[in-house]
């Protein structure tokens, strides 16, 4: 595998940014190139950046598996989102970054051969992509996933409320509005058939495990079609090293071995 780290300054953020990437080796490419490859945009959380995933979990042994180039980006504790100061994370995320890539790389995959997934704040965003960016992905996947802002509210004395109101603007305003979860999947429900295959996991001993249980149900109610899982498991990098084999698994199949 070629693992590589490029420091760029997208103009959606205007500011430099590491992002990750796993390309397959030749051999495990079946003849065919890089452009024809399926992609895994993989997404941080809250506290880390985008060499998480590659640190922390096998994900370099299930790309090279399968084959399958690994684009995992930085964006801070952003939350994916188009910020007030001008920074734009899901301008960044869902249209600069597949055009650099295809400018870099020659990436230019299919729909149904480009999945996103993430845990935590990245279960947020590859959601967000999903619902609201429907047409660039076959599969998303939350794990652990900020599916619900309602904590915000519910946690007054949380010390991260002012970061969060700078992010998200007034707290108690949050619900129906651009950054609710509920919203998006309210209006991606006018279109299911147009949506993504969406995967929600998440750990049974979790703080946020009620807010995928719920984010399911929402989905069950509005005819979108989910498929949810819920395993013992704390909010932790054992959990999702497993979440992030068993998406895989069922997109792509079964590893094979020898």
């Amino acid at each position: 595998m070629a693992l590589l780290r490029l420091d760029h300054c997208p103009e959606t953020v205007k500011v430099t940014l590491p992002l990750y990437v796993i390309l397959p080796d030749p051999g495990n490419m079946d003849g065919r190139p890089v452009a024809q490859r399926k992609v895994l945009y993989l997404l941080h959380g809250l506290s880390d950046d985008g060499s998480a995933w590659q640190r922390y979990t096998a994900i370099e042994a299930l790309a090279s598996a399968y084959g399958l180039v690994v684009i995992m980006p930085s964006v801070g504790r952003s939350f994916y989102t188009d910020q007030p100061n001008g920074q734009r994370y899901f301008s960044y995320l869902t249209d600069e970054l597949p055009h650099y890539l295809a400018d870099v790389f020659g990436l230019a995959p299919r729909r149904e051969d480009t999945f996103i997934a993430g845990n935590s704040m990245g279960g947020y965003g590859a959601f967000k992509a999903a619902l609201l960016r429907p047409e660039l992905y076959a599969a998303a996947a939350s794990f652990s996933g900020v599916l619900s802002l309602e904590f915000l509210r519910a946690h007054p004395q949380d010390p991260r409320r002012d970061e969060f109101a700078l992010l998200f603007g007034d707290l108690e305003r949050l619900s129906g509005r651009p950054h609710d979860p509920a919203a998006w999947l309210q209006r991606a429900a006018n279109e299911p058939s147009a949506l993504p295959y969406l995967y929600i996991a998440v750990g049974r001993q979790e703080d946020l495990y009620p807010l995928s249980g719920l984010f399911h149900a929402a989905c069950q109610t509005l005819g979108v079609r989910s498929e949810y899982h819920e395993e013992d498991g704390q909010h932790d990098w054992f959990l999702w090293d497993r979440q992030i084999r068993d998406f895989l698994t069922l997109l792509l199949g079964p590893v094979h071995h020898g």
